[in-house]
């Protein structure tokens, strides 16, 4: 597959197969995620891989969309650094970035993944930074849920050229 159809076909998978992910799989992934660009090259970024079932069910406790946690081998929580940002806000956006990478390389692979938001909602934020122990100046931003696709989601047509415009809103889409 290249680059190309890798963004169009990436889906959203939330049904796992109990096949396990290796490690360097996983570490493949995450250097993915660490390529993404960020704000003056600060990185703002660490990654944790939870492939305990215990963790799983502790989070899918505290996040209302979790429940794919479940049946996903492991999963990747994404999270941003106070010391490391560019200023105020820019974690988030460099955790974005690096969170999509993380998903199109799982989508490489041939793994499902699942984009499961937690930043912005400060509910979520303080749990799971309750839960993987993080230190003050850590933000959680988003799990990912990793696994071998136990199911096939089709890829619906999303492009809308009535949004495009060119040079000044609402001139080039006729």
């Amino acid at each position: 597959m290249n680059l190309y159809e890798g963004l169009l076909t990436r889906r959203s998978i939330r049904n796992y197969s109990d096949e396990s992910i290796s490690r360097e799989k996983l570490e493949q992934i995450i250097k993915a995620g660490m390529y993404a660009p960020s704000a003056v090259n600060k990185q703002p970024w660490h990654f944790m891989v939870i492939d305990e079932k215990a963790v799983h069910y502790q989070l899918m406790e505290v996040h209302p969309y979790a429940s794919m946690l479940e049946e996903a081998p492991a999963a990747i929580l994404v999270c941003g650094d106070d010391r490391l940002h560019n200023g105020p806000g820019y974690w988030a956006v460099d955790c974005a970035a690096a969170t999509q990478n993380i998903l199109l390389a799982a989508h490489s692979f041939g793994l499902g993944s699942v984009w499961i938001g937690i930043h912005p909602r400060e509910e979520r934020k303080k749990a799971v930074k309750q839960i993987m122990n993080l230190p003050g100046h850590i933000h959680p931003f988003a799990l990912v849920a990793l696994g071998m696709p136990a199911e096939e989601v089709s890829q619906p047509d999303r492009f809308k050229k009535e949004r495009i415009y060119y040079n000044q809103w609402g001139v080039g889409n006729e």
